[in-house]
This record gives structure tokens, sequence and C-alpha cells, in this order.
């Protein structure tokens, strides 16, 4: 300790403003947080606290620039104590003008963990971020439930085959038209596809063994578990069987990665993006708006379509829970037009029926 005692001085023109500058001062010294303090203040004094359950080899890097470029240019100037919802969705507006949606996404994200610590300080009754307007935004799933996953699958088969042949086309390789038929035939995240090893692939079974992600991260690729940290196995179908025995040509390794870039590198969401120049290639192709990820919705809903039971595919989709699997499911209301059906014939039996006279009416003994 110093044992030198800090001092605090100011003059106000009236009463109630010296009693509410002492109010603060104690609220200071007692919990150590400025309640009058700006965002930018709050968040530089926080250092990296509000990234403690953040992964850092993944999403750190986005949130934490989102941050900077955008939550303290937009909203830093503002005391944390008036943040309100209403502040924060004509922010989302202006960025929306500007970013992409997972980058808009990203930054919302890093606000709602900066203003969770807000309210725990005390600065804040709730945190406004979650209080949102929340938005929908063509060909993404947000917050799990916006758009149904179905509605991002190709229509059919055919589409498939000329999108294969088209990026391969566009992106002058055959690894693209494989990495896109992987997708749509397994339901697998480009990430858990680009992780694959030789040795992941079980031919004589027809199973893949999906065991890792690899994608980009902080300070390069990241290979780490799959998403919620669960092995599991997918079913090869005869369309991805020539494509995987072409891959595992005699020879390589089992540790070898399955499929790789050109140039010998790993393939992303971003490389597959930039290389077909994918935006205006499936546009061209009349699917506007299919992202890369809506490959992984194709086969799974492709799989619900064909019969393939709820618990199973649940297994093939890695979902923990099975009502996030369930949305790939068809709508199928031949059960209710059936219940329908018999209520119907009671119903038109039942007023049919001869009606027996009441009591009052009958005749005397």
């Amino acid at each position: 300790m110093s044992h030198v005692r800090e001092e605090a001085g100011a003059t106000f023109s009236s009463d109630e403003e010296a009693r509410a500058w002492i109010d603060e001062q104690k609220s200071i010294a007692r919990t150590g947080v400025n309640p009058g303090q700006t965002l930018e203040a709050y968040i530089g004094g926080m250092g990296e606290r509000w990234a403690r359950s953040i992964d850092r080899t993944s999403t750190f890097d986005p949130y934490a620039a989102g941050l900077k470029l955008r939550v303290i240019p937009e909203l830093g100037h503002i005391p944390v104590g008036m943040i309100t919802a209403g502040l924060i969705d004509r922010a989302i507006d202006r960025w929306e003008k500007t970013s992409g949606h997972s980058t808009v996404k990203n930054t919302v994200a890093a606000l709602v963990h900066v203003l969770d610590d807000a309210v725990r300080d005390g600065l804040l009754p709730r945190n406004p971020a979650k209080d949102r307007a929340r938005r929908k935004q063509p060909g993404q799933v947000k917050d799990g439930s916006d758009v149904n996953p179905r509605e991002l699958a190709l229509p059919d088969v055919a589409t498939l085959d000329k999108l294969v042949a088209a990026v391969v086309e566009a992106g002058g390789d055959q690894c693209w038209g494989d990495m896109v038929l992987l997708l749509a035939t397994t339901g697998m995240r480009i990430s858990e596809v680009s992780g694959l090893i030789v040795g992941d692939v079980d031919l004589k079974a027809g199973l893949i063994h999906v065991r890792r992600q690899k994608y980009p991260g902080r300070g390069g690729l990241i290979v780490k578990s799959t998403k919620g940290r669960r092995n599991r196995v997918v079913p090869i179908i005869e369309p991805a069987r020539e494509t995987l025995e072409r891959l595992m040509a005699a020879g390589r390794p089992d540790d070898s990665p399955l499929i790789k870039g050109p140039r010998g590198g790993t393939i992303t969401t971003a490389t597959l993006r930039d290389a077909t120049n994918w935006d205006q290639l499936v546009k061209d192709l009349g699917i506007a708006g299919l992202v890369r990820h809506g490959l992984r919705h194709t086969a799974l809903t492709w799989m619900a379509d064909s019969g393939v039971l709820l618990h199973v595919l649940q297994r093939v989709a890695g979902h923990q829970d099975p009502a996030m699997t369930a949305r790939y499911l068809h709508p199928d209301h031949r059960a209710l037009t059936d219940a329908g059906a018999t209520f119907g014939a009671w119903w038109a039996a039942d007023s049919a029926a001869p009606t027996a006279p009441a009591a009052d009416d009958a005749e005397p003994a």
C-alpha cells in the first residue's frame, strides 16, 4: 500500500448535482467501477476479460475486430448505463450497410459479452444487446430458427451436377468439385471434410470416420475436435465412392490429408468462395444465395427425404438436440388428413343416426 489517500473534488451549480457526484464517487470507491464511464473506457479498462469464455483459436479475433472497428466507433462515446436496445438496433442498421452478415453477427456477439460484464458490474439492469430486434437474412440460418434449413438446400441432383462442373471450370482444378460433391453427399461441414485423412475413410465398410476439423484460426490453421467434441460416422453413398477411390489412390499414407487445394493447402470456405467466384457462379446457375454451408443442408435434407430415420440422421449430422435435426424432415400431413377423415366419418354417422324421443314426448303406458 502507498499510504497515500487519493482525493477528488469538483464544483457544482446546485446541491442536487453535488449530491449526485458524491453518490457516484461512493459507488466508484465501493465497486471500483465508474458508472458514468463511456463504453470505450469500459472496454479499455476490462482488457480481454470479456473474452474469457471465447475460443481463442477461432472466434476471438473476429469478435475483437468487431469491438475495435465497429462497436467503439459507433457506440464508444456513450456512457455504459445509457446504452439501450434501440441504440444498438440503429447501430446494426448502419453496420449492415457496409458489412456482411457474419461480420455483423460477430460484432453483436462481442458486444453481448461486454455488456454481460456491465450487468455483473451493476452498470446495467439487463443486457440491451440481448433485447435487440431479430433480423432475418435471406440465405442464412440465424439464431438456429429463423430459416428452415430445407430452404437452403439444392433443389435436385441435376443442379448439384451442374454446380460441381461449374466450380471445377471456374477454379481450374478438380479439387473444388470434389469438395462440393463430398459436402453434398455426406452432410459434413467444410472444416470436417478438410480435416479428413486417408485413414478416416473405410471404403470396404462404406463409412467415413469424422474425428477432427481444420479451419483458419488465430496464428494459422487450427486442427481440433469436431463441433460438440464427439466423433461420429457418416455413410458413403455410391455417387461419392468414385471420388473417394480416386482421392485414396494406392500408396497414399493413412495420415495424409484426404483432399487438398491446387497447391497442396487446406480448402476453407473462403478459398472455395474466392477460387470459384462463388457468389456470381451460383447466381449464374439460378441458385443465387446458396452458401457453402447450404451443401451440408442439401445432404441432410435429401437423406431425410429418402426415409432415413430421425435418430440416425441426428447421428450423421452430429447434432446434440434432436429438435435441430427434425427441421430437416419433410412436413408430412397425411396422418392429420387421415385423422380428419376418420373424425368426419364419425361425424357423418353420428348426425345420420335417429334420435331417441325425449322422456316428456314418450306415449303414456
